[in-house]
This record gives structure tokens, sequence and C-alpha cells, in this order.
């Protein structure tokens, strides 16, 4: 049975959400809301790779796939700005993600444990994909922006974040 990334997030949130709060109690918060991003990294990257691996079709079209999975429950609102041989771009302009950890009262965890494996999703799509992903929902923005580039990592190495 394949439950929507939505219902997994809520379920492990149940768990995460007191857990990092006791080490931010612990540890300081500024020292644990850097340490979670590192310590989910391999993770994601080994997804993201799985992922690509996995899903036939060319860059652009097997990165749609990725977030028509993300989707999955009416979970995003993603407004398609451009897909083309060389890119991807979107907005997330509705997020029930940033809305279940908004409900919690911890929105910065949300952004922890949810928009910062896009990153390391990227980086196990293999070199030829980068991301530019500097506005988010979560944070307090009004859209979550997402500019994916297809190509060498050389010729968009400025598009990384």
């Amino acid at each position: 049975m394949d439950v929507p990334f939505l219902e997994q997030v809520k379920i492990q949130a149940q768990v995460l959400v007191p857990l990092i709060q006791g080490f931010q109690r612990e540890f300081g918060k500024e020292r644990v809301n850097a340490l979670v991003p590192k310590a989910l990294f391999d993770f994601y990257e080994r997804f993201g790779a799985e992922w690509w691996r996995n899903t036939p079709g060319e860059p652009a079209e097997r990165i749609a796939k990725a977030i028509d999975m993300f989707a999955v429950g009416n979970a995003i609102d993603v407004k398609e700005i451009a897909r083309t041989a060389d890119r991807y771009e979107f907005d997330i302009t509705g997020c029930r993600y940033a809305e279940f950890f908004k409900a919690l009262g911890v929105p910065e965890l949300g952004y922890l444990l949810v928009c910062s494996i896009d990153p390391p999703m990227t980086e196990g799509y293999g070199a030829d994909v980068t991301l530019k992903h500097d506005k988010t929902i979560m944070q307090g923005a009004d859209r979550c922006e997402f500019r994916y580039r297809i190509g060498s990592k050389s010729d968009a190495g400025a598009d990384r974040k």
C-alpha cells in the first residue's frame, strides 16, 4: 500500500517534532536546526538517485514526475512556468505541508523536514541537474520557487543553492 508523501510527513512529525524540540532545548535551536538537514542529506540524496534511475523520460519530465509524487492528495498547488530540454521551472502556490506545520506552530521544523530535502534530492539526480530554490511558503514567502537547470554543473553553477 502506497502512502502519500504528505501522510508520511504527518506520521513522521508525531515523533520527529518532539524529538527535534527536545534536542533544541538541550543543545540549542541554532545548532540543531543546522544539523537536521545535514543528517538527512545522505538519505535524500540516495532517494533522489534511486528515483532518477527508476523513472523513465527526459530530465524535465522526470523532475515533473517527482513533483507529482509530492502533490498526491492535493498536497501542493503547482504553477508550471517553463519546461524545456534544459530547464524546468515552477512555483508552488499552495502547500498543505506548510499548513500542517503552521497548525502545529512549528513552520521552521516543516522547512527542515520537508523543504530542505530538495537540494539533496537534486544532488541525487546527477551531475547535470541543478536547483535554485530561494523562496518557500514554509519560510513565509507567498510561494515556493523551483528553478531546475539541466546541463553541466559548470554551466549552471550559479544556480546552485
